[in-house]
């Protein structure tokens, strides 16, 4: 009879000791949780904390009596592993030793904790990763006594919790290192959703780090002290700073990893040591578009990766091939979404690549509720193949990303997106899709009937002030938008009325930048100024509404009304 032991009982191991069990009736089957808990659902916290998740119980997924009784499992609760003999197949607890046929090590990750002055002396702060962090989180964080919350990171898991806190009644305050929270995404995006954060009334500081705790003669944190000096009063500190795998025992044992110790697997989830399988965060598995080892740590590889690895420990033959960092966040009623390489990780790799960002509603305009969806694709300019998007917005986000992620892994065009038979109802969609409408607009660029500029090029341009001297700014609004605001040194030509301004345009010898609200109507003008004669004419992508999010520089200026 195989033996098959698993250490680690939060996501991967259960998921692992289930499939175990589903595909060998006669395994025995042991299961190691250091903890009092197994399968609870850490991704599912932050949303307690506001009561959208109503009680503590709610997050327990699988409860250890289920693994025992229904699938016969040997769970072993509050007893840690500390060592592992992979030579003679033994692992090792403080009370006892256990021999193995296989090994399953899905150990996962803990929170990196930073060297912040008198943290080991304070008393009132938590990770949010474990029970015991929700426990305290809860106990302290939430009391009625405590007003203020610091949370310090904003990845996704410290947007979340920043975001439920406020709805939970509590004054935040969110600290970023990075020049904008949640860097996984591109700086413009990141943007994006700290406005959001910080029209909801949460404070967001970025580019600032923590460098001490100042607290009382109790240990009790008094306030947050940054690099630069300011000092935030608070009644409770929570640390969201990454994560650090927990693979000691293996590495101990000669286990091949990446550079923050995640553990290699093959598409078996097999480490470089024979018999012994690993899933979770704690291991590193290959990225699908750059066949490079990667570090994915979210719930539904480490799902994924269980299931492969329990059926593999068996005998059976089942492979987790990889993923490229689809992801995605709640921010208020926005919606941040992202897949495959974007635009910074694409230029680290070295890889050429184009970009097209579009605004169009998620549902018709006749439809009640529209709303706008950003949508940004980043494709290679030789074989036109999709790298990757980020997508921000109110409505259809999840639905728009998933179909992205799933072009990716198909190896799809941008072109390719037109053609795609997708749902179309007017509670659901428009007749051309969001996704649609971009692979229209991507058509254009590639086959040289338009040209783009992203707000980031245009707000180097104006930097570097080369606008005034080399370039036309044309805003092709009304006058009466125009008035209202508008990128600063834009003229106003509106759209009906351009016709009557080309040759004067032309005469002027400067390349003409042109934009309006969302993007079409910058299009259309466009293709007016293009087909008579102006040949080096670019488009803001996404228009004003993209430039007035990314930056705050948007002036009222007096009203500059057709000039000729």
């Amino acid at each position: 009879m195989k033996k098959i032991i698993i250490i680690g009982g939060l996501s991967a191991g259960p998921s692992a000791a289930a499939k175990a069990r589903r595909e060998n009736e006669q395994a025995e089957i042991l299961l190691f949780e250091k903890g009092a808990n197994i399968s609870y659902a850490t991704c599912g916290m932050p949303y307690a904390f506001s009561g959208v998740i109503e009680s503590r119980d709610n997050l327990m997924v699988v409860k250890p009596e289920l693994l025992q009784n229904r699938f016969n499992i040997d769970v072993h609760l509050n007893e840690e592993i500390i060592k592992i003999d992979t030579q003679n197949k033994t692992v090792y607890s403080q009370t006892n030793s256990y021999t193995y046929d296989t090994l399953i090590f899905a150990t996962g990750a803990k929170s990196i904790v930073p060297p912040i002055g008198n943290i080991k002396l304070a008393s009132n702060w938590s990770t949010c990763r474990s029970m015991i962090d929700y426990d305290k989180i809860t106990k302290e964080g939430l009391a009625s006594t405590s007003k203020h919350i610091t949370v310090i990171g904003a990845g996704l898991i410290g947007v979340e919790v920043a975001e439920n806190l406020k709805e939970a009644g509590k004054e935040v305050t969110l600290i970023e290192g990075d020049s904008h929270v949640l860097n996984m995404w591109q700086q413009k995006f990141g943007i994006f959703a700290g406005n959001v954060l910080a029209s909801k009334g949460i404070e967001v500081l970025t580019l600032s780090f923590v460098s001490k705790f100042d607290i009382d003669k109790n240990g009790k944190i008094k306030a947050v002290v940054t690099q630069a000096g300011k000092s935030i009063p608070t009644d409770f500190v929570i640390l969201s700073v990454g994560i650090k795998p927990n693979t000691d025992l293996l590495l101990a044992e000669g286990a091949e990893a990446i550079d923050n110790g995640a553990l290699k697997v093959n598409e078996l989830m097999e480490t470089s040591i024979k018999d012994v399988y690993a899933a979770g965060d704690n291991v590193s598995i290959k990225n699908l578009q750059t066949n490079e080892y990667d570090y994915f740590p979210l719930g539904t590889h480490s799902n994924k990766a269980g299931r492969a690895a329990g059926a593999n420990a068996v005998g059976r033959t089942i492979e987790f091939k990889g993923a490229y960092k689809t992801a995605i966040v709640k921010v208020f009623d926005y919606t941040l979404a992202r897949t495959g390489m974007n635009a910074r990780a694409l230029t680290q790799k070295g890889i050429p690549f184009k970009t097209v960002l579009t605004v169009a509603g998620s549902t018709p305009g006749y439809y009640p509720g529209q709303k706008d969806l950003i949508t940004e694709i980043y494709y290679s300019p030789e074989t036109e193949q999709i790298l990757g998007a980020e997508l921000f917005g109110e409505v259809g986000v999840d639905k728009r990303v998933d179909v992205l992620s799933t072009a990716i892994y198909a190896k799809l065009k941008i072109t390719d997106l037109a053609q795609l038979d997708l749902a179309y109802a007017p509670p659901f969609s428009p007749a051309k899709d969001p996704v649609v409408v971009t692979s229209f607009v991507a058509e254009n660029i590639i086959n040289n009937r338009s040209e783009q500029i992203s707000v980031e090029d245009l707000e180097l341009l104006m930097k570097d002030n080369n606008l005034n001297e080399g370039y036309l700014l044309v805003d092709s609004r009304t006058a009466e938008e125009y008035g209202k605001g508008t990128i600063p040194g834009a003229v106003n030509y509106p759209l009906d009325e351009l016709r009557q301004s080309v040759d004067f345009i032309k005469s002027l010898d400067k390349k003409v930048i042109v934009f309006c609200q969302k993007g079409l109507r910058g299009y259309l003008a466009e293709l007016i100024l293009r087909n008579n004669g102006v040949t080096h004419i670019a488009n803001v992508a996404g228009g004003f509404k993209v430039w007035q999010m990314y930056s705050d520089r948007v002036e009222i200026p007096e009203p500059i009304l057709v000039k000729k």
